[in-house]
């Protein structure tokens, strides 16, 4: 995860690098040509050149965390595989997934969920970064439809040779976000947010862009995701508020 590779780079190193080639040299081995979904992340590109920039695949990843160079060294492996024969590698990065169900992760963006799962739970959580900030997000049941949907595209349909794809999603500031948690969950579920910075994850959270022309993934057939008010709904349809 994000935050904890940063805190720990052999850790990450180990987790997002090492096991992934691992997997991947042995599924080249035992069964090779098999198709194989990456899921990768936004976070392999650094700052945008310039405030509101919608980047697209043919922008330079420039990571601005260890998570997000530890993520492209894989990406680059796979569509080495890919381009070999050995692998049919399908890379989708994926925007923050929101609201993901369960308990708090390692991961600098775990604070996106935690700020609507705990309160609609009846929970505290503490918002680390500045409320203008920006995210990328995407709901839960969009991503499920997009992995699936990248596992029956045909491998014709992948041009130029990279096998990168970044995935849809919606661009929401951190203050949108308070008020949809707000319209959902009330005055009361607001009230159990509280505000404490706290650096290393915000200067993380800055480094992603939060602007995207996914065009290339519309061309693919991949599904946009819908507004911030549905996802929670959906959260609450799902999983409810005492379900985790």
């Amino acid at each position: 995860m994000s935050g904890a590779a940063e805190a720990n780079l052999e850790l990450g190193i180990k987790v997002n690098m090492d096991s992934t080639r691992t997997v991947l040299d042995t599924l080249r081995t035992v069964n090779p040509g098999v198709r194989v979904i990456f899921t990768s992340t936004t976070a392999v590109y650094g700052p945008p050149p310039s405030p509101g920039f919608s980047l697209t695949e043919a922008n330079a990843p420039c990571p601005g965390s260890s998570y997000g160079a530890q993520k492209l060294i894989s990406e680059t492996l796979l569509n080495d595989y890919s381009r070999r024969g050995l692998l049919d590698g399908r890379i989708v990065r994926l925007p923050t997934v929101l609201v993901r169900p369960g308990k708090p992760t390692g991961a600098a963006s775990s604070f996106a969920s935690s700020i609507f799962r705990e309160p609609l739970n009846g929970q505290k959580s503490t918002l680390p970064v500045c409320k203008d900030l920006s995210l990328w997000i995407c709901s839960p049941r969009t991503i499920v439809k997009n992995l699936l949907h990248a596992r029956d595209l045909p491998t014709e349909a992948y041009q130029g040779g990279s096998r990168v794809v970044n995935l849809p999603g919606v661009t929401v500031s951190i203050h949108e976000m308070l008020e949809a948690l707000k319209a959902i969950g009330g005055q009361e579920a607001f009230d159990l947010v509280k505000e404490q910075r706290d650096a290393p994850t915000e200067k993380i959270v800055e480094s992603w862009p939060a602007k995207y022309d996914t065009l290339k993934a519309k061309e693919l057939g991949f599904t946009e995701d819908g507004t911030l008010e549905q996802t929670l709904k959906d959260y609450v349809e799902d999983y409810g508020t005492n379900k985790l």
